[in-house]
């Protein structure tokens, strides 16, 4: 394991994260979520509640979703090979605020996410629909939102198009992430769903707010009946070793659909 080492960009931003919240309290626990609705997905024990999706030729890969001393690891090996490996909950949901912790290593090159909204096809072996990205080897996107949905494979927030086109400069000011080491660090995730709006967190500084609106109610996205309303999925990508471990992963349903302020300035 890596030595525990903390990633951050811009101290003043930062501070102008601190004066933000000062100024909109509501930010940091949306008033229409309802205080005490919250949900466990995860039991600390089994996946009970969850079920991994892939490719048939990956079936004996289905291992590398697992739970160990109380969390869920994910563990994809290079230089095996396998597509996507999923870990889907059963329930769908719409409109949400959810909740996490994630721990992740230096030295992984690998890539995961949190889906949100999403759906598996059993014929086509795809899962569409949009992602939280999770990505140790470049911590500052993590947080960005991604559309895995067959007919984008584009990132929705930045609106920068292909996943080479991300850039750290599109990181907000005071973004932090730190891997584990000797201090066994985790990462907290928060992503709030509602309407076509979805909002991502990361170590309590807002990344990505997302009009969705004319995207992810599109006519691809009804067709797929993603976007609004589907699963929620954790990834394991194709290509590099990855080791990530989930906790303390928690959601509660949104009612009503009125907006809040906007964390971060639009692109």
């Amino acid at each position: 394991m890596a030595l525990s080492v903390p990633i951050t960009r811009g101290l003043s931003g930062v501070m102008l994260g601190l004066l933000f919240y000062s100024a909109f309290p509501g930010i940091g626990t949306p008033a229409s979520a309802d205080d005490g609705d919250w949900q466990s997905l995860f039991d600390g024990k089994t996946l009970s509640g969850w079920h991994v999706r892939c490719r048939p030729e990956d079936n004996d890969k289905r291992g590398y979703w697992r739970v160990e001393d109380g969390v869920i690891v994910a563990e994809g090996k290079s230089p095996d090979r396998h597509h996507y490996i999923w870990l889907l909950t059963d329930q769908e949901y719409d409109d949400f605020e959810l909740k996490l912790k994630v721990q992740t290593y230096a030295g992984n090159k690998g890539n995961s996410g949190v889906q949100v909204r999403s759906r598996y096809d059993d014929e086509a072996f795809w899962l569409d629909g949009p992602q939280v990205d999770i990505h140790p080897a470049g911590p500052w996107r993590s947080g960005f939102i991604y559309d895995e949905t067959r007919s984008r494979k584009v990132w929705l927030w930045p609106d920068v198009g292909r996943p080479a086109n991300a850039k750290p400069e599109h990181a907000p000011e005071g973004w932090t992430w730190q891997h584990a080491g000797d201090s066994d660090h985790w990462n907290d995730i928060r992503i709030v769903c509602r309407g076509t709006q979805v909002q991502s967190f990361v170590n309590g500084v807002a990344v990505a707010d997302l009009d969705g609106h004319g995207i992810l109610d599109d006519d691809d996205h009804r067709r797929l009946d993603v976007g609004m309303k589907g699963h929620i999925g954790l990834q394991i990508h194709p290509g590099q070793t990855i080791h990530l471990r989930f906790k303390d992963i928690h959601i509660r349903p949104i009612r009503g659909q009125a907006s809040f302020p906007s964390p971060v300035p639009p692109n």
